[in-house]
């Protein structure tokens, strides 16, 4: 009888699986040496893990150099789980495509990772710019200096707030990135009480943001929609015009989920 692997092995292993994963997710095509580099395991674990992968048919060698590269299966997959979302992207993609026609600038709709502290691009429209604030779909930022961030958080329940904020690491990543958490405690307040966020080179030199939520019947965050500005070209005269356009369209796809806002107040 075969003794079982202590757990501790199993999850070090299926860690390194993905770990190999993401390298080639963000390389595109990499050799051994440079897999097993960034991976940080021996080449000897990662020669096996990737012939195991191509093996199963989510990665490919290319014969001629020799370089790895994951396969359209993984791909498949990946579509697989946008369609369990298909009726968020459809109702989001037509109101996106009207905040796209009244800016002309970067539209994207991102979601909460459900481990991480961080916001998953998954739909976009890019600008009709030349110069451009696009993103990459399956980009994954740090929730607290993001405006899409902001504004999914913002609407969530006080204990997840709580709880995403003891894990967050508050990394530096432009000029104005929020570091203190209680700082950070006190826009998402501003956020919900306004019914937006935004953020100005809190994630990227020179860049501008502003988002709004989508909620769902319960009043909670399932998407936000964001626009994306150079700084350079964001009008301050507009901001009201810009605020319109994107608050009209997240409270329809909000309305689509079976929210209904409260006018009691």
């Amino acid at each position: 009888m075969t003794t079982p692997k202590p757990k501790t092995e199993n999850v070090a292993a299926v860690m390194k699986v993905f770990s190999v994963l993401e390298t080639l997710a963000e390389s595109r095509t990499a050799g051994l040496a440079d897999i097993a580099q960034r991976a940080m395991t021996s080449k000897s674990t990662t020669h096996r893990l990737l012939h195991t992968m191509i093996d199963l048919g989510y990665v490919e060698q290319n014969p001629e150099t020799e370089r790895y590269e994951l396969s359209l299966r993984l791909f498949s997959l990946a579509a697989h789980s946008l369609n369990a979302h298909a009726d968020l992207l459809r109702i989001a993609d037509k109101v996106m495509n009207r905040i796209s026609r009244a800016t002309g600038e970067s539209i994207n709709l991102g979601v909460l990772d459900g481990q991480e502290q961080r916001v998953v691009y998954i739909h976009q429209y890019d600008s009709t710019y030349s110069l451009s604030m696009n993103s990459t779909l399956g980009k994954r930022n740090p929730l607290h200096s993001t405006s899409l961030g902001k504004a999914l958080l913002a609407f969530r329940d006080d204990d997840e707030i709580e709880e995403r904020l003891s894990a967050m690491k508050m990394e530096v990543s432009a000029p104005n990135t929020m570091t203190d958490k209680d700082a950070f405690r006190e826009e998402l307040k501003k956020t919900r009480a306004r019914g937006y966020s935004e953020e100005i080179e809190e994630s990227e030199i020179g860049v501008r943001c502003l988002a709004a939520p989508i909620l769902n019947q319960a009043g909670r965050s399932i998407a936000a929609i964001s626009v994306s500005f150079p700084l350079m070209r964001f009008d301050e005269s507009k901001k009201d015009d810009y605020l319109n356009v994107l608050m009209t369209a997240t409270h329809q796809a909000s309305q689509a989920f079976g929210y209904l806002e409260d006018t009691s107040s």
